[in-house]
């Protein structure tokens, strides 16, 4: 149908007709496309700092301090997904989609990612209900661990534990599912702010109306009745029960939950089905949700089982603890007691008489502290609640008698030892002094170095600040000799137990990360490589200090302080006394922290360190930070590639320059040029290019002296290159024969250029982003013999190293690279390329012996230092 409307269209159009679009020259279309490249390129560079980003916010989200719940891990893993696909994307577009196994990599790691997502626990088909004979310890998973604790006691000689029955797992996934429940509590909470105490109250409420409304499966009905029929028979008829919240995840050492759920007493035949749905949607209580926020808990973690047991008609009821709370060393028992039942205990509402016993050798009472209650105390009898004032008499009267506390304090022993750690127990005495124990769970107890911990910048150092600054770009207190690393030869020297220092944060480093305690550098940022794997690994380290490899000295003992960003002269032992082992997150093993840690291990980890290993494939891609890595590194190359290979563009504007030591032409990208120029030419003020200016700046500061005399044995030896090797002839015709070339833009240049003999060609990129700067130099050609090249290409090298590049030779072939530097740095790095790629030409002529290239060498530093005295900064 479109197609025969434009059909008719045309026809009626009339005669009139475009006048046809010129053909675009080779050297246009070579241009527009390396265009479309750049921009590509620039726009991969930034996906890729927005992909380290998001990387370095969740690392630092599980190291760190800082609450997060899983929609900060959901919100993460999707914008990381997203920008990871863009990355696949750009450097397909870039490389004419050499790189598309990159997608199934990508895929892959997808995959992986989403099952943890999508894990909502088990599903587990079982009994609706268990009498509590039948569960012990193991049933934790099932019937959580509160009520598994009790069945686990039911079979203890001596505890006794009141009959009752458990609503389990199943049953709750049943109940969900009979409602559809799960989907609308999933979208109120996902919209909720933690913060927003309002926002908070309202999706509480409308979720615990939601549970309230709902009608329980029939089968579930039965059940839960049948359960209270086989009570009645081990009890009496119409047995009164408390039900309470039995849920996964409470009652652990870590996260007790307490008073976090509600409990509801003295709950008949009648009221069974509501009083159950109501402790389900005590799970939404505002408290609730924000104490499984703040603990790491996923709202699908908790699985809400609910304990119904015989109600206990106590004259006295309390807690007591089979070790001291407060000291973790205190090996006494605690007692507390009122008269009645024990809510006023946990509610806080009464001051309760306190019982410290003994443990050994002999348990014995050793202190009393009898109170007052003035308040009504709570009882249950003739299977109704009451709550009574006490008579004046009895208002003092201990809750407790000393026999009762010594018996209560064996079964608290006895406890701790069946479970092999402290105990938090409730308890309860009948009319005939029979013990019956209501809970029992592992007891969190304030540990030394919880009462010890200060912060680190509180604390009074005397050691000498050797530096002061920089980023922490990963938290923690060590110490350890400093071995500053130079090379990467060096590396295999790197000693256990020693700290890094280095200048910048390559992540060739991370193979020796698992010997460093700490790691100081020059320059390096906390989103970079080494930084996410120093988290990763629990390093503490500095970055970013500019001055660390010159203040510290080598082999000395330092202590590295990532949380004052400070480094200290020596062993700093009241810092490392007081400092924590590490900052790590207040949630560590939480069912949110733990997913996010295994997360982590498909995002973060990188492999792929070394852009020459068989490993640095797409099938090599195991993590996205691999495919950052390798997308990186694939999109310098190949705009380097094609820079190189388009060199014989003259299409752009030619460089009108006085003493220019070639002709230039200039190639803008977009945004290199500025200012009015002339149509086929352009001055040097029009150039916008920083890195253009640079290498301009090191290529003209010093004039050049023409070269030097030559000998009779190097005149020679240029001859017979040049009768050997076509492209050295002296007509102009050959590959090397053309004018130079720079393709410019704001932020990069890629610059090809032939002097004499020798051809180089120099890619760089520099902005304000300090992992997006790099610079990358080939450099290749030469007249003179074999020998005489190579040691004009280790001068050259000897130079570069000094001044932080990585080389590499191949007989008269160089390549050196630089990155991850900032911009001031870079561009002082370009121009001593600049001054070298200009007064290193010819050289090889003379270098007829070892000390003839050492007398060079001396003087082009002597020139680079004075001329670029700011570049060995």
């Amino acid at each position: 149908m479109f197609g025969f409307k434009r059909s008719i269209k045309k026809i009626f159009s009339g005669k009139k007709q475009k006048s046809p679009t010129p053909e675009k020259s080779p050297d246009d279309v070579i241009r527009s496309r390396f265009k479309t490249k750049y921009w590509n390129f620039k726009s991969l560079l930034s996906i890729n700092n927005t992909i380290l980003e998001i990387m370095s916010e969740m690392e630092l989200a599980l190291r760190g301090n800082q609450r997060f719940g899983m929609e900060f891990i959901r919100a993460s893993c999707i914008s990381i997904s997203v920008n990871i696909y863009k990355l696949i994307e750009k450097i397909n577009d870039i490389s004419d989609n050499r790189y598309e196994t990159l997608y199934h990599a990508f895929a892959d790691i997808q995959y992986k990612i989403n099952q943890i997502l999508e894990e909502r626990g088990k599903s587990i088909g079982g009994e609706l209900v268990l009498s509590i004979e039948e569960i012990n310890k193991d049933s934790a998973n099932y019937t959580g661990s509160k009520m598994a604790n009790l069945g686990e006691i039911m079979n203890l000689t001596g505890i006794n534990v009141p009959h009752g029955f458990v609503i389990t797992v199943s049953a709750y996934h049943l109940f969900l599912k009979h409602s559809d429940l799960q989907k609308n509590i999933s979208q109120q909470l996902q919209s909720v702010d933690i913060e927003d105490i309002m926002m908070l109250g309202t999706a509480s409420s409308n979720i615990q109306n939601l549970i309230m409304q709902s009608t329980i499966p029939p089968e579930l009905e039965a059940a839960i009745f049948d359960g209270y029929r086989r009570l009645e028979e081990k009890t009496e008829k119409d047995v009164k029960v408390s039900m309470r919240s039995s849920a996964l995840g409470e009652d652990s050492r870590e996260s007790s939950f307490a008073g976090q759920y509600h409990t509801e007493l003295n709950v008949s035949y009648k009221t069974l089905i509501h009083s159950y749905k109501k402790v389900l949607a005590s799970k939404y209580s505002p408290q609730a949700i924000t104490y499984r926020f703040n603990k790491g808990f996923r709202d699908e973690d908790i699985i809400m089982c609910v304990g119904c047991m015989a109600m206990v008609e106590a004259v006295s009821s309390g807690v007591m603890y089979s070790k001291d709370p407060g000291d973790i060393n205190n090996n006494q028992v605690f007692i507390n007691a009122v008269p009645g039942l024990g809510k006023s205990v946990v509610e806080g509402s009464i001051s309760p008489d306190l019982f410290v016993a003994s443990r050994e050798p002999t348990i014995k009472i050793l202190k009393k502290e009898i109170h007052v209650k003035d308040q009504g105390a709570l009882f249950f009898s003739n299977k109704e609640l009451l709550s009574v004032k006490l008579p004046e008499p009895e208002k003092s009267v201990p809750a407790i008698t000393d026999i009762q506390a010594l018996s209560l304090s064996k079964q608290a022993v006895t406890l701790e030892n069946h479970f092999k750690n402290p105990q938090d127990i409730e308890w309860a005495i009948e009319k005939d002094g029979l013990v019956r124990i209501l809970q029992s769970r592992p007891l969190k107890q304030v540990g030394k170095e919880d009462n010890e911990f200060k912060d680190t910048l509180a604390i009074k150092v005397n050691n000498h600040t050797i530096l002061n600054g920089g980023v922490a770009a990963s938290p923690g207190v060590a110490c350890g000799p400093a071995f500053i690393l130079n090379s990467i030869e060096e590396i295999y020297k790197f000693p256990a137990g020693a700290v890094l220092v280095t200048k910048n944060s390559l992540p060739q480093w991370a193979a020796i990360l698992n010997r460093a305690v700490a790691v100081v550098t020059d320059r390096g940022g906390i989103a970079g490589h080494l930084a996410t794997v120093s988290r990763e690994f629990g390093i503490p380290a500095i970055f970013d200090t500019l001055t660390a490899t010159d203040k510290i000295k080598n082999k000395t003992i330092i202590t590295v302080d990532a949380y004052a960003r400070k480094v200290y002269e020596g062993k700093a032992e009241a810092l490392l006394r007081a400092s924590p082992a590490g900052g790590i997150s207040t949630i560590k093993g939480s069912p949110v922290y733990t997913t996010l840690k295994r997360m982590l291990k498909h995002i973060t980890p990188l492999n792929l360190t070394n852009p020459k290993g068989n490993n640095f494939t797409p099938d090599g891609c195991h993590t996205y930070h691999d495919i950052t890595r390798f997308c990186h590194e694939k999109a310098v190359k190949e705009m380097f590639d094609s820079g190189n290979n388009n060199r014989k563009i003259r299409a752009g504007k030619r460089l009108v320059i006085n003493d220019a030591p070639t002709q230039w032409w200039i190639v803008d990208l977009g945004d290199g040029l500025k200012g009015s120029m002339e149509k086929d030419t352009v001055k040097l003020e029009n150039i916008a290019s920083a890195p253009m200016l640079a290498l301009w700046e090191g290529m003209t500061a010093v004039k050049w002296d023409g070269p030097p005399p030559i000998d009779t044995r190097g005149f020679m030896s240029i001859m017979v290159q040049s009768t050997m090797n076509r492209d050295l002839g002296a007509s102009g015709q050959s590959s090397y024969a053309q004018n130079d070339c720079a393709i410019i833009s704001k932020n990069f240049c890629n610059l090809s250029c032939r002097f004499g003999y020798h051809y180089s060609v120099v890619q760089t990129f520099i902005s304000d982003q300090s992992r997006e700067n790099y610079i990358r130099f080939c450099f290749k050609g030469g007249a003179a013999d074999l020998n005489r090249k190579f040691r004009r290409m280790k001068l050259i090298e000897e130079i570069l190293v000094k001044y932080d590049f990585q080389v590499e030779i191949h007989e008269d072939y160089m390549n050196a690279n630089i990155e991850g530097y900032d911009q001031l740095f870079t561009i002082n790095r370009l121009k001593i390329l600049g001054y070298l790629t200009m007064h290193t030409r010819q050289l090889d002529m003379i270098m007829s012996n070892p000390a003839r290239a050492a007398y060079y060498k001396e003087k082009l530093l002597k020139d680079i230092c004075f001329w670029f005295p700011q570049a060995g900064e």
